[in-house]
């Protein structure tokens, strides 16, 4: 059904799975909104959800093409192609994007979520009380993540196998943030920067021909805590897209209004404008550092700005090209689909 793809559709899908993934490596922004705002959220939950006993039996029977065709999988393997290319490319260059010109990142995805909201809003139809009900919902759900307080860093594998399950929610539920969960869990560095950066490093290691790093006992670690994670985030992924399809497939609907309205509640998490709340300071007025020697934040002090400066100006037009980049999509799709006369 989903085979037959031209060369540039299998570009696109690789593109969108950079998109995705790089979505999902940023704290507050969900790879699940792409995948609904791009048009392939429903295909790439139905194509998860075949990954079942079937295509179990059919590996350990050796019928590789059959599993290959019965789990879609051209189209999941050029999107998680585009995932892994972008958590060593594209994930970097945002996180550097996010250290020298925060305010301006922030508020293109603030942008490109306001965006989203319209785009998927726009053909939900009428509503009447049962929705704005559960959007209702959604939005308290939103709203209430948005403004918990993170944990501390815990490396215990069963925690690091259990935050691999509840990670990949931001790319199976739609404004819900895998990375900013990981926040409130205080394993995000741990697990989407050190963790990544070790494997980034060994690579390297090995490309060179040194594999000085098998004595090197922190990076064990790190590679073990990155396996489980990952072990940890398959599982999830599969799970929950079977409970995706499932509500999909009979309350349809209801789970795009509680999708509209959670993306619409986490948007504080989001707010360009915040400030950084530490736990403390030392005696020379600096903000205590982990064992790591990174600032421990406990949460964020949100606040519109009190002048309308340049950079306050800027940081306006970034959420109005984020929100067009969002719309743009729209367009181009209704100028594809448009028929020719």
């Amino acid at each position: 059904m989903y085979e037959n793809r031209s060369l540039s559709d299998k570009t696109w899908l690789v593109l969108k799975g950079l998109a995705m993934g790089a979505a999902n490596k940023v704290p507050g922004v969900s790879g699940g909104v792409v995948a609904f705002v791009a048009g392939f959220y429903e295909e790439f939950i139905y194509s998860l959800q075949k990954i079942n006993k079937k295509a179990f039996k059919l590996l350990i029977g050796g019928r590789f093409k059959s599993l290959y065709q019965y789990t879609n999988g051209q189209f999941l393997s050029l999107l998680i192609l585009g995932m892994i290319i972008s958590y060593f490319s594209i994930s970097k260059i945002l996180d550097y994007l996010i250290v020298h010109y925060e305010l301006y990142v922030w508020s293109a995805f603030f942008g490109m979520i306001i965006g989203s909201i319209y785009f998927i809003a726009k053909d939900f139809g009428s509503w009447n009380r049962k929705y704005l009900a559960y959007l209702l919902c959604g939005v308290i759900a939103g709203v209430g993540i948005s403004f918990l307080e993170p944990a501390k860093e815990n490396s215990n594998l069963i925690f690091v196998f259990f935050c691999g399950i509840i990670s990949v929610s931001g790319m199976t539920l739609p404004g819900l943030s895998g990375s900013f969960i990981l926040i409130l869990l205080g394993n995000y560095v741990l697990l989407l920067v050190d963790s990544v950066n070790a494997l980034f490093d060994t690579f390297a290691n090995i490309f060179q021909w040194d594999f000085s790093w098998v004595y090197n006992p922190e990076r064990i670690e790190l590679l073990k805590v990155l396996s489980v994670f990952s072990m940890g985030s398959l599982v999830g992924l599969v799970s929950l897209s079977h409970l995706l399809a499932y509500v999909l497939k009979r309350f349809k609907k209801a789970t795009y209004a509680v999708i509209i309205g959670f993306i619409a509640g986490s948007l504080g998490v989001v707010w360009p404008w915040k400030k950084e709340i530490y736990e403390g300071f030392d005696s020379f007025g600096k903000p205590l550092l982990d064992a790591n020697g990174r600032k421990i934040i406990t949460g964020y002090d949100r606040f519109f700005p009190s002048e309308f400066s340049k950079e306050t100006m800027l940081a306006i037009v970034f959420m109005i090209i984020g929100a067009l980049i969002v719309l743009s999509l729209d367009w181009y799709d209704n100028l594809k689909n448009k028929p020719h006369v």
